[in-house]
């Protein structure tokens, strides 16, 4: 299994299409193992923690809820 890793300079040159392109994989969810699906979801996530600005269309794909520890 090969481990995704993307620099931050990396996601800090990433554009809006790159992003969509990345959504529109997630949305599609025809990947050949359920691996391909999770790196692609992990580099989204990686994205929303950077560049928050070009996720935020896509939030929904990452399933993020608030939630209160008290």
């Amino acid at each position: 299994m090969k481990t995704l890793h993307i620099s931050q300079p990396e996601i800090a040159t990433m554009t809006a299409e790159q992003v969509a392109d990345l959504a529109a994989r997630l949305e599609k969810d025809d990947y050949g193992t359920p691996f391909e699906g999770l790196e692609d979801w992990h580099l989204l996530r990686a994205i929303a923690f950077r560049r928050p600005e070009l996720v935020e269309p896509y939030l929904h794909l990452l399933d993020v809820e608030p939630f209160d520890e008290a």
